[in-house]
């Protein structure tokens, strides 16, 4: 089966739906990068302060504690799960476009390799090795760019001309 290109094929009203849950998704994954962003402020302190606590600075303008356990393993569990299948559904549709086969493969691997990372990072940062959270910002970063990357290119393939 040849799937190379397929998407120039596909009928206008799956192109629509496809155009639509990307926008959608999109619109997810960025809002809770503003989550992040007002948690952590994008820094490896505040990751640290979010997951490990800061209740030791006296001076800190607002207190946190260590996340408990349980927590920690419901996060982990929920957004390697939903990120997983998200990751998966946008590898499919690259899969079917027509670009270059090695940024293809990039695109739909990275992703599961960054979710690895970025979580299980948090984990290695809550268990007490702080230094891992340079690790957390490199893997998320990655994360975001592949996912863009990946919309990038579907919603591209979608109005190009087969």
């Amino acid at each position: 089966m040849k799937l190379n290109g397929l998407i120039y094929t596909l009928p206008r009203f799956y192109k629509q739906a496809i155009f639509a849950f990307v926008v959608m998704v999109n619109i997810g994954f960025f809002t809770g990068l503003f989550f992040i962003e007002d948690t952590t402020n994008f820094n490896p302190t505040g990751i640290q302060e979010q997951y490990v606590g800061n209740d030791s600075d006296m001076k800190a303008v607002e207190m946190k504690f260590k996340k408990p356990k349980k927590e920690m393993l419901t996060l982990i569990h929920n957004h390697v799960m939903s990120l997983s299948v998200l990751f998966f559904v946008m590898a499919t549709l690259v899969s079917i476009t027509g670009i270059n086969k090695h940024l293809k493969s990039f695109l739909m691997i990275e992703p599961f390799v960054s979710v690895l990372l970025t979580f299980g990072g948090l984990y290695i940062v809550w268990s007490g090795a702080l230094w891992f959270s340079y690790i957390v910002i490199i893997s998320g970063i990655l994360m975001t760019l592949s996912f863009l990357g990946e919309s990038v290119v579907i919603i591209k393939e979608l109005f190009k001309k087969s």
